[in-house]
């Protein structure tokens, strides 16, 4: 079993439902756990496609003391893998000494919520370009508010991105089954980067490995799938290359 950090859930790895069956009975009657069965979640991203600017007050009163944070933004997309960066242009004193800190703090949190789907916000800058603070009525959840009704200000004026994490997968194969699994790798949005022969198969035959990119979100039951394609004769690794942008026309099952 592995913890999925991106979504949260704990993955049983296995080669096909039979041996997921086999495993999760065994927890059942050898361990007395029982498992509440969850479809595999993808750990989708979010970016923004183009820069725009966001404006965020979160000003409450209600007796005593208040809630008070003003800010306003400008934000910009990173390169693929570039992370996220907090830039400060503050001047004049329009935002207290201490709060830089605070203000860094509440923009990568409000990254981490998402601003479209409740996906993390990745690849992108945040450029505080004013803000205002009260010696009194500030405080973190204060900033907090209000960098997220920035944040999503921003969102709303300019496009955001989903994104979806990409596999490079290496299949070996019987060279009987090579258009099928050829076939089926195009289906799934894959894309075939290159073959090799490898050693002699079942009964002499050839074997290929295939090199492909795959986006995750197809490959969930490629285990199963890869044995009835290759009749029980085809294998495979995977690992994780990068996040690409998801097609408009199945971003809009990805939001929840």
């Amino acid at each position: 079993m592995q913890l999925d950090t991106d979504t949260g859930q704990l993955v049983l790895w296995c080669l096909g439902e039979a041996h997921a069956d086999v495993a999760l009975d065994r927890l059942a009657t050898k361990y007395g756990v029982a498992v509440d069965q969850q479809d595999l979640r993808v750990g989708l991203r979010e970016t923004f496609a183009a820069a725009t600017s966001g404006l965020g007050r979160h000003v409450k009163q209600s007796g005593g003391h208040g809630q008070f944070a003003i800010c306003r933004i400008e934000v910009e997309p990173l390169p693929s893998g570039a992370g996220f960066e907090f830039v400060d242009k503050v001047v004049g004193g329009s935002s207290h000494a201490n709060s830089s800190r605070v203000w860094r703090k509440a923009s990568g949190l409000s990254c981490r919520r998402g601003v479209r789907a409740g996906y993390p916000v990745v690849d992108l800058r945040v450029t505080l370009i004013d803000g205002k603070a009260h010696s009194v009525d500030s405080s973190d959840m204060a900033f907090q508010m209000a960098g997220a009704l920035a944040l999503r200000e921003a969102a709303a004026a300019g496009a955001v991105t989903l994104l979806e994490p990409v596999l490079e997968i290496s299949i070996l194969i019987d060279e009987d089954h090579v258009g099928a699994v050829m076939a089926d790798l195009s289906s799934k949005r894959g894309r075939v980067m290159g073959t090799e022969l490898s050693a002699s198969g079942a009964e002499g035959s050839g074997r290929t490995l295939i090199h492909a990119e795959v986006p995750e979100a197809e490959l969930i039951r490629y285990a199963s799938e890869l044995r009835s394609l290759s009749h029980g004769t085809g294998t495979f690794t995977r690992r994780y290359l990068r996040h690409e942008a998801v097609p408009e026309s199945r971003a809009t099952a990805s939001s929840r």
